[in-house]
């Protein structure tokens, strides 16, 4: 085979001709050997331009200019669905504030206004029934529950042991369905009117509950206390552990006396005996007197305790 590439080489002779061969017709790999060199000062092939005429849109081309997002049409689904005059409307029907729902022509200030004074008389009534059905507060006024419950010392409250006087919670509900006190319980109650003629005063009590409904109740020479249940052959001892033996022999008012409690009442006796003003000097206190049980000390902070 030869390697003689005459038949496609431009003769000197030639280069006045005006007739040229076909690009990729005649010369090897379609290149046409009259195209000229590539720049080599520019490091590349000159720019041909555009081999083809461009389209006339009447006006001459232009940059795109791209929109603000502020200004690009983004509109809220309300507002799709919705015009100015119903978005409003649409807002306070959807809304979570149900005085916008059932008011929805008040101003905004308003229900705010509506709203707090709502909130506020809810929580006070809430509190009044949490007081009237389930627990009170109460304080202790006086030392005949020394030293179980503390009242705040005094030149008018003798015996008393605390700096400050206790703040009790009385269970309420606790008597409300049916629930009687047991042996043992401290008990808020209603004074009968006996004791407010035999002690002076009357009102609201706090004592612990002795004899039970048809019990009979002794105080013996050493200022124990025995019962003696219905249908019992003898007198039983109780066990006071929250007595002393000193408080016991302070008040000899009424050793050897005995007391039959009714069958619809409760014997109530203060721990501190001798200033004590109770069941053993008025009598018994009916069952529709009781108030609550006392289960909680809340106040002071040291004295915090269950009883």
């Amino acid at each position: 085979m030869s390697d003689d590439w005459g038949g496609y080489r431009r003769e000197p002779d030639n280069e006045g001709e005006q007739d040229k061969p076909d690009v990729g017709q005649d010369d090897p790999g379609g290149w046409s050997q009259d195209e000229p060199d590539a720049d080599e000062s520019q490091g590349g092939w000159p720019d041909p331009g555009p081999t083809w005429p461009l389209p006339d849109y009447g006006e001459e081309p232009r940059d795109w200019e791209r929109p603000e997002y502020a200004d690009s049409g983004h509109t809220r689904g309300e507002e799709l669905l919705f015009g100015d005059g119903q978005s409003e409307q649409h807002e306070e029907d959807h809304s979570r504030d149900p005085l916008a729902r059932l008011f929805p022509g008040l101003p905004r200030s308003v229900r705010v206004t509506l709203d707090w004074i709502l909130t506020i008389a809810g929580a006070i009534l809430i509190v009044l029934a949490l007081k009237a059905w389930v627990v009170n507060p109460y304080r202790i006024p006086s030392s005949s529950m020394e030293p179980t419950l503390n009242c705040a010392k005094g030149p008018l409250n003798q015996g008393c042991l605390g700096d400050s006087s206790d703040r009790v919670l009385a269970c309420r509900i606790c008597l409300d369905f049916g629930r009687n006190p047991s042996r043992g319980d401290i008990v808020v109650f209603n004074t009968p009117r006996a004791a407010a003629k035999q002690c002076g005063e009357g009102g609201t009590f706090v004592k612990r509950v002795i004899g039970l409904p048809g019990e009979m109740v002794h105080e013996d020479d050493k200022g124990f206390m025995s019962i003696k249940k219905p249908g019992a052959r003898q007198f039983v001892r109780l066990k006071e552990p929250y007595i002393s033996k000193q408080d016991r022999l302070a008040d000899s008012q009424h050793f050897g006396d005995t007391w039959t409690v009714p069958a619809n009442g409760y014997f109530m006796m203060g721990d501190n005996r001798s200033e004590s003003c109770d069941s053993r000097t008025w009598g018994s206190v009916p069952r529709n007197k009781l108030i609550g049980t006392v289960f909680f000390v809340y106040w002071p902070p040291d004295r915090i305790s269950f009883k």
